[in-house]
């Protein structure tokens, strides 16, 4: 049977599907959804493999609606033009039954093409399912994002992997002709990072052709090791490579972050995905020890959503080595997750009356405003004044780093503040 595992074994209704029992429990939006015949325009956000695509048609069957798919890798205007046509012949103008067009890597289609889909999704032409691995508030257009419900999917954990194993040989028409024990699960479960159809073909890389076999961590690992391509041809390493890439450049190592960066290259990664990482990398992981490589990180942003492929490799390589190369602080990124511990553990406390905003002359009798010092008017531009409120005054968020530039900063501070904040 040429058919694969993980599509043989497809769930087709939503009780059988593992895992997202936020979405698909008894009391989950898509179930509800389902249960009351009223389909909203959908996107689906979550790492690979997790049961996009089969929800999406899964919602089709039950509601019993026309379904249309496209993948934004290899589709433009015209095929969306095309099929958004053949919709209209299909279906009614806001019926229960609208038709169903599932766009799968939405992210990956350009305005022009998300243009192309507004007015259909508006006139209720089609009710639109996208599935994406990146967060859709930053690759979907805003006008076709206001039009749709978005839904979180979550990376399977062990559980749902080994009852998804359980299903593969329980209910597999191949695997149940076969005499397989499983053993040993944790290398399995390890090499699929949470990923439901890179679980299944692993699996089903070790069974091959055998009747009989007993599953251990050893036997996984060196049948992963003589076939990597088996697994990996089609990228499902993605985030295993993006976060090798990270960390090489997190540890100052040059050399391993343009292999890794060569790697997504080479498999075809989106120039922005590797972009917008690198921008996030510049300030949670350089910072204040070197702030010119947010300001590298943000041009190369830039230069490669106007630049694309090919020459894209060259300014991200530029920015890779230079980030790599860059002294190191998580200061920042450390300060406002201190911060915001500390909300939630005080919630609103009160903005101290001189801070306060004095607009109108109720607000200036009720002192707001009174007594703020204005830095300007002072020596050095600076005014030794409370800006926390009172219960957590003294409070130190910010700590700067152990390298040349924070140690500036720190210095600088410490004659500020003196004692107050221990600088």
């Amino acid at each position: 049977m040429n058919i694969p595992l993980a599509e043989r074994i497809r769930p087709q209704i939503l009780k059988d599907f593992i895992s997202q029992q936020h979405l698909v429990g008894k009391k989950g939006a898509l179930t509800q959804h389902i249960k009351n015949g009223i389909i909203p325009s959908l996107i689906f956000w979550g790492p690979p493999g997790i049961g996009k695509t089969t929800l999406a048609n899964i919602i089709a069957t039950t509601s019993q609606r026309p379904f249309y798919s496209l993948s934004a890798i290899n589709s433009g205007v015209k095929d969306v033009r095309d099929v958004i046509d053949k919709a209209k012949q299909s279906g009614g103008l806001f019926t229960t039954k609208n038709p169903i067009l599932f766009i799968d890597e939405i992210h990956r289609f350009s305005k022009s093409q998300q243009d192309s889909l507004l007015g259909a999704v508006e006139k209720g032409w089609v009710t639109l399912i996208g599935a994406t691995t990146e967060n859709p508030s930053f690759e979907v257009i805003p006008a076709l994002l206001s039009r749709c419900q978005v839904y979180v999917l979550n990376a399977f954990d062990k559980t749902d992997l080994i009852a998804l194993l359980d299903r593969a040989l329980n209910t597999d028409v191949v695997l149940k002709e076969k005499k397989i024990t499983l053993k040993e699960t944790d290398a399995l479960l390890h090499l699929s990072g949470g990923d439901a159809r890179k679980l299944l073909n692993i699996f089903e890389l070790i069974v091959g052709s055998n009747t009989s076999i007993e599953i251990t961590n050893a036997l996984v690992l060196q049948s992963v090791q003589q076939n990597p391509a088996r697994y990996d041809k089609t990228g499902e390493q993605h985030y295993d490579i993006i976060s090798a890439f990270i960390k090489s450049i997190r540890g100052s190592d040059p050399n391993a972050a343009v292999y890794w960066l060569a790697r997504m290259i080479e498999g075809g990664e989106d120039v922005k995905f590797i972009a917008r990482r690198l921008l996030i990398l510049a300030s949670e992981d350089i910072g204040n020890a070197n702030p010119t490589a947010l300001i590298l990180a943000n041009n190369t942003f830039q230069a490669v959503s106007i630049i694309g492929n090919p020459e894209s490799r060259i300014i991200l390589s530029q920015c890779a080595t230079y980030l790599a190369a860059s002294p190191k602080s998580n200061a920042s990124y450390m300060a406002i997750t201190n911060a915001q511990d500390l909300v939630k553990k005080t919630g609103d406390l009160s903005v101290p009356l001189p801070l306060r905003n004095a607009p109108t002359k109720l607000m200036k009798d009720l002192n707001y405003g009174e007594d703020y010092k204005y830095a300007h008017n002072y020596e050095s531009n600076f005014a030794n004044q409370e800006f926390l409120p009172d219960d957590i005054t003294n409070t130190k968020l910010y700590s700067p780093g152990n390298n040349a530039r924070e140690k500036q900063l720190r210095a600088y501070l410490k004659n500020l503040w003196q004692k107050k904040y221990g600088y």
